[in-house]
């Protein structure tokens, strides 16, 4: 648990210190209007909601094959690991979460009404979430090196998310490809209505949703159909 909240911290430090005093890294066009504590806390948002999308990668291919008791010897719910997994992973982000807001009291960062829309932009991240969960349980009783590949995409998304960099620097042939990526519309959202007294967009909410649901029927979908022959291969 403590690891969990430490290793975001220090995460952290490392690119505010890359991104933000090495490369001089902002996301207000006015420089001068961004403290250096800003951009960290901006960063830290972003770098939390990462952080439990890269937990569930990296736990959900070895729910199934950790668990094989559970699979052979008693009659269980299995869809109860990918759940709990899930469950484990929002509290640390609750946790990180709440790092943001009293970093923010504490510095005097400007905080508005419009957190109170954190959790119609988050929910739709935690169904999400169990689907890549499911999904990726059921795939790993038959694909061992998957932790391998969710791993390289882990890092991969860190850096195609916008969680150093503002989403209006992203040039706009890689923006095409880009704003298909969920994960970059849920920090970007959640820094708007946390940090810049921003409404959500209203397209991008309900694009969050469309992909969760979508994420949560694949990911159920596989795991139905692949539930039938874990005994046969563990």
């Amino acid at each position: 648990m403590i690891w969990s909240i430490v290793t975001p911290l220090l995460l952290l430090a490392l690119y505010v210190l890359v991104f933000g005093f090495i490369f001089g890294g902002r996301f207000r066009a006015d420089a001068t209007a961004e403290t250096r504590i800003e951009y960290a806390l901006v960063v830290f948002l972003g770098l939390a909601i990462h952080h439990f999308v890269s937990e569930i990668m990296a736990l959900g291919p070895t729910l199934i094959l950790a668990n094989p008791n559970f699979v052979k010897k008693v009659v269980f719910p299995l869809e109860i690991l990918p759940a709990a997994a899930v469950g484990s992973a929002a509290l640390h982000f609750g946790i990180t979460l709440s790092l943001v807001f009293i970093g923010a009291l504490v510095t005097g960062a400007p905080l508005g009404w419009g957190v109170l829309w954190l959790p119609v932009i988050l929910l739709p991240l935690l169904i999400g979430a169990f689907g890549v969960a499911l999904a990726l349980a059921a795939l790993g009783v038959f694909w061992r090196d998957i932790a391998q590949v969710t791993q390289f995409f882990a890092l991969a998304l860190l850096f195609a998310s916008a969680v150093f960099y503002p989403v209006s620097q992203i040039p706009g042939g890689v923006w095409y490809f880009l704003r298909f990526n969920p994960l970059i519309h849920f920090i970007d959202e959640a820094r708007a209505v946390t940090f810049w007294h921003r409404s959500p967009n209203p397209v991008h909410v309900g694009y969050l949703y469309a992909s969760a649901a979508l994420l949560l029927v694949v990911g159920a979908t596989a795991f139905k159909r692949l539930r039938c022959h874990f005994a046969d291969v563990l």
